[in-house]
């Protein structure tokens, strides 16, 4: 159990990628907060959490692009209170509608899709900050797009928000290095045969792409004790190895 006693927290935890991080990490020993508006899902996460014998994990329901200063600083409270201690944060929410040229994205779109791609990362990790703090050692993890440094057509604000959210990763990383306590790092996936990658390609032969599931050694090494003293660093599946 390489992540037994660590208490880590993940949004978008009913999604498809959020929930097998959740899943995969629960396995090893980890105590789960699931993060995510959808309430349905995350009971679904937690019953499948549950049925493999792993600690129990929190549902905590959370509008991350609704909600307010006061109600992003009244979750960090109640994990302290809860827990003492924070040793991870994933950052695996994402909105994504569809393809569409920046002349036609509407104020209100382009808005909402920053607010939960950057704008509800930057508040959850500030005021989750003092209780990642309170840990020997501890994870942050973004998560960003292989598209999002080239900058394509037509991903208007998720293109621009993920470029705009590797670039708070690199900065928040070099702000803390020193403390040698919180590392912080972005997983880049790949094309991974998931919700968003339907929507984004339905026409695509999914059989083509690699399960969700083949992320599980990825999230174990960022979470885990091996990635110690590794922060700043773009972590790319499609390559990655021990």
């Amino acid at each position: 159990m390489p992540l037994k006693n660590q208490v880590i927290l993940i949004t978008g935890a009913g999604g498809g990628l959020g929930s097998v991080a959740a899943l995969t990490m629960a396995k090893n020993g980890a105590h789960i907060i699931l993060l995510d508006k959808n309430i349905a899902k995350l009971e679904a996460v937690y019953d499948a959490i549950l049925t493999v014998n792993a600690p129990e994990p929190i549902i905590y329901p959370f509008d991350l692009a609704g909600a307010n200063e006061n109600e992003y600083q009244e979750l960090a409270n109640r994990v302290q209170e809860e827990y003492g201690s924070l040793q991870g944060l994933l950052h695996s929410a994402v909105e994504f509608s569809s393809f569409t040229p920046i002349v036609q994205f509407s104020t209100k779109d382009w808005g909402h899709t920053l607010n939960v791609n950057l704008n509800a990362p930057f508040l959850l990790t500030r005021v989750l900050l003092p209780v990642l703090q309170k840990s020997q050692h501890a994870s942050i993890v973004f998560t960003s797009d292989a598209s999002a440094r080239k900058a394509h057509a037509y991903s208007g604000a998720y293109g621009v928000s993920k470029i705009a959210l590797e670039g708070l990763a690199k900065i928040l990383a070099e702000e803390l290095e020193s403390s040698n306590r919180i590392r912080v790092n972005t997983l880049i996936p790949g094309a991974v045969d998931s919700p968003l990658r339907k929507r984004a390609y339905p026409a695509e032969d999914k059989s083509r792409l690699p399960a969700m599931e083949e992320l599980a050694p990825v999230y174990l090494y960022l979470f885990g004790t091996q990635s110690i003293g590794v922060t700043g660093q773009a972590i790319d599946a499609r390559t990655f190895h021990l």
